[in-house]
């Protein structure tokens, strides 16, 4: 527990360097600087913003934690998506696993849109075969846009709870805050949503979510509306958006539509990759359900290509309005 506790303070002092940097940056630099191509990798398309993070990683994990402990680091941005830490350490001495978005939500934050968020997991070194499952500890913190003086960090210990803190760039101090997700034991009245948020079988995304809510709650009623939507470009932003109380239900299942494109001679786009998701444990911490598309625990292994599926409900009664319909509808297209 010492160990867990140490790396935390590290981790969480490596997110206020990159949060800060990256924030000077974008108050410095022309929005079409920001979000110009700097390459493609594997796993994404890598943009100017992108590359501020990526060069601090590896110097700061060397620096704070490889000094002490050797770690395979995985992070998209880095060379075959791993390094190992320090480089005179090979894969088997190293003690932890530590996976990372140096970025989520990139799109919006460099045009300045939206907060992105800075995604940390550490789980023990079982090999190529670690998962999000092993992991044990899970932060991120948001990196605010310009004109926003508040942000906020999040964290947990797997079995000890999550807890928060919201830092004030004005006068440089941090308080803890409490958030909590959704008690409410419907979908009426508030987010939920199917992410869409790229070109590529968006429709029949639409068309499963449409079917989930008529439903769940029936047809619309003239001028009025039982539920809302907010397609928040990331991942980590989805999460803080379950466990902040905003949304209720929020599904990414693009991979799924990969059996409708290739009928249709067409590629699958970007997806979630385990990079995306490996903060979920703050979410379950917070007592959120998060599952794969049949409901069983999301289990994918650490590393930056593989797709993945998962749905956040925010407690039990929520999934138990909705997880039936959405299983049904994915069945009856013969995605599941």
């Amino acid at each position: 527990m010492n160990d867990i506790n140490w790396l935390l303070r590290e981790i969480l002092n490596i997110h206020f360097q990159i949060r800060d940097k990256v924030n000077r940056e974008c108050e410095k630099n022309p929005l079409d600087h920001m979000a110009s191509i700097d390459h493609e990798s594997e796993s994404d398309t890598i943009y100017a913003i992108d590359r501020i993070s990526e060069e601090l990683i590896i110097e700061q994990f060397n620096q704070r934690i490889a000094c002490r402990t050797p770690i395979v680091l995985i992070a998209e941005g880095i060379a075959d998506g791993q390094i190992i830490l320090p480089e005179t350490a090979n894969q088997t001495e190293a003690v932890w696993r530590i996976i990372m978005d140096p970025i989520d939500g990139t799109r919006g934050l460099m045009y300045q849109k939206r907060s992105g968020w800075i995604l940390t997991g550490v789980a023990p070194n079982r090999g190529e075969a670690t998962c999000l499952k092993d992991i044990q500890l899970a932060v991120q913190t948001e990196i605010p846009l310009v004109k926003q003086h508040l942000s906020d960090v999040l964290w947990a210990i797997k079995g000890k709870g999550a807890k928060a803190e919201r830092f004030d760039k004005i006068t440089g101090k941090t308080r803890p805050i409490q958030l909590a997700p959704s008690r409410a034991l419907t979908i009426r009245h508030g987010f939920a949503m199917i992410s869409r948020f790229f070109p590529g079988a968006r429709e029949v995304l639409a068309e499963i979510d449409e079917q989930i809510i008529r439903r769940a709650l029936g047809p619309v009623e003239k001028g009025k509306t039982h539920c809302f939507e907010d397609q928040y470009i990331c991942t980590g932003g989805q999460l803080y958006e379950l466990m902040a109380g905003h949304d209720r239900f929020n599904a990414d299942l693009r991979p799924l539509v990969e059996k409708v494109l290739q009928q249709r001679g067409l590629a699958l786009g970007i997806c979630c990759h385990p990079y995306d998701l490996c903060t979920e444990l703050i979410a379950r911490e917070m007592g959120i359900i998060i599952t794969d598309e049949i409901g069983n625990p999301v289990n994918a292994r650490l590393n930056t290509t593989d797709d993945i599926c998962w749905v956040g409900y925010a407690n039990a009664a929520i999934r138990s309005q909705i997880e039936p319909w959405l299983q049904q509808a994915l069945r009856e297209r013969g995605l599941i």
